[in-house]
């Protein structure tokens, strides 16, 4: 199978047609193109688009989560940045819990 188009990706997936041309414009789901500018998806992006819909049903994701995920793993800045910001939150929470139970025990 050379590829299948739009309209018959949609009816072989749970996509819409407007839906995987979306899906494409984000980046996820990119299918190759004809000569004349058709999307051609071949088995790869089909059994992606099968994993995407089951990936956002089993951990109830929207496409935003995904395609912040997709920025992640493309831009190590980001990464760092947002890896740092979830470290000094887990630090705040555990100086809040201590300075919490410093209070209490002086409050006995």
């Amino acid at each position: 199978m050379d590829g299948l188009k739009v309209g018959e990706a949609a009816a072989h997936t749970t996509w819409s047609p407007r839906m995987l041309r979306y899906l494409e414009r984000l980046g996820l789901v990119v299918p190759s193109r004809t000569g004349a500018g058709y999307r051609l998806y071949a088995l790869r992006e089909l059994n992606q688009l099968r994993s995407l819909a089951e990936l956002r049903r089993r951990y109830r994701l929207e496409i935003s989560d995904l395609v912040f995920a997709a920025r992640l793993r493309r831009e190590p800045d980001l990464r760092r940045a947002v890896d740092g910001w979830l470290a000094d939150a887990d630090d705040l929470a555990w100086v809040e819990w201590e300075q919490r139970k410093h209070e209490r025990l002086l409050a006995a």
